[in-house]
């Protein structure tokens, strides 16, 4: 027996469940399709388990896309304050954390209950553990499953991009797109560790575990938060939005004492009858001095040193080009760049232009926020978007 709605969406994430619940308000039968044994898995353990949501200050300069413009109509008819409102209403309390991020302050279940909640009250149908065998376009689309057959006038494509693999994530909406000819903006991991080479690794590896306070930048963006350094290579949030940035193995450069002319602080200090670690460790880890020093610049005591050169160690440690090598994958990115090429959809609508009634939404589309709640805030906002036309 085949199910007859009027909207199905494949994927049960923030984007799909946002989506199904707009169409079901206006009247529109839903059926959700999703091939993991619960709702918003991605959604629960995001945010340590508290779900960093929104960010308060998110603007279309907070994404990455070909299309740069592309996010613009759908972030702003539906805003960080919608989504804010939604909590007010279902009495889920919050907070923010930093730079706008707002939190759960219990759960990020409580995100997950929510949308639940606002499905069951649209009258929208989740099928769990169902699994797409295929997909044909009639005069309605053909869902083919495990769970029965499926037929729709709309088909929504939520599924999400490459990261996270372990929570089920696979290429099924790059898949999808292929089949019906539509192109692709290449993925690659985002907001993702990187990866230093085997030379370098043995320079930094005694480094493991040291987290300082940086501004880091590459071609122009740049970031100031804290880094990490890891057994493989450098962590931390400035590195995760930096690596959004690069497409190919090069450098990044990173300020290691932001807001200080290093130089200036430097001469200011030549008398001092102390060495350079000791010195720099006024400013920074103690380790992080020593190594760093012993690599970079292997000088003498303080009252030793001519001005020059402590002017070129303080070029190099406000303008330090650390190489990096690779990234450490979908599994340790938290989400995929690239997608859907945005020049096949409707920016209005998020419905392709070659196929009438197929919608993508969400991560699978060619839109990447940075780090901080600006990926849930593109989920909510397209899926919103579509939601009022499927």
């Amino acid at each position: 027996m085949t199910n007859q709605t009027d909207v199905i969406i494949i994927g049960g994430g923030a984007a799909g469940l946002m989506c199904a619940i707009e169409a079901g308000k206006r009247g529109r039968s839903v059926a959700v399709l999703d091939h993991a044994s619960r709702i918003g898995r991605k959604i629960s353990i995001s945010g340590g388990g508290r779900c960093n949501f929104t960010n308060l200050h998110a603007t279309p300069e907070n994404y990455f896309s070909e299309q740069s413009n592309f996010c613009k109509s759908a972030l702003a008819r539906y805003t960080p304050m919608d989504f804010v409102e939604l909590l007010t209403q279902h009495r889920v309390a919050y907070h923010e954390k930093k730079l706008g991020q707002l939190f759960c302050n219990d759960s990020a279940e409580q995100i997950v209950d929510l949308l639940l909640e606002e499905c069951r009250a649209a009258q929208v149908e989740i099928h769990l553990n169902c699994e797409i065998r295929s997909i044909h376009k009639g005069i309605n689309f053909q869902v083919e499953t495990n769970r029965g057959d499926f037929t729709s006038s709309s088909l929504v494509i939520a599924t999400g991009g490459l990261s996270f693999p372990k929570l089920g994530a696979t290429d099924f909406g790059y898949r999808l797109a292929r089949q019906f000819d539509l192109k692709l903006t290449p993925p690659r991991p985002g907001l993702v560790p990187l990866t230093l080479s085997q030379e370098n690794l043995a320079s930094y590896i005694q480094l493991s575990g040291v987290s300082l306070s940086v501004k880091v930048g590459y071609r122009g963006k740049k970031f100031s938060e804290s880094i990490l350094f890891t057994h493989r290579g450098v962590s931390g949030p400035a590195i995760l939005q930096i690596s959004s940035c690069m497409k190919q193995h090069d450098f990044i450069e990173i300020d290691l004492l932001p807001g200080l002319d290093a130089g200036a602080w430097l001469l200011k200090h030549q008398s001092e009858p102390i060495d350079l670690p000791t010195l720099l460790a006024r400013q920074l880890p103690r380790r992080f001095a020593e190594v760093w020093c012993k690599l970079n610049a292997p000088v003498q005591s303080m009252n030793h040193c001519k001005s020059k050169q402590l002017l070129e160690i303080g070029t190099l440690l406000n303008h330090w080009l650390l190489p990096i090598h690779g990234t450490e994958g979908y599994t340790k990115a938290e989400v995929t760049l690239g997608g859907i090429d945005t020049r096949e959809l409707s920016s209005k609508t998020l419905e392709t232009r070659k196929v009438p009634g197929l919608y993508f939404v969400g991560e699978v589309v060619d839109v990447t926020g940075w780090l901080g709640g600006f990926n849930f805030q593109w989920a909510w906002a397209s899926g919103y978007a579509a939601g009022q036309f499927v």
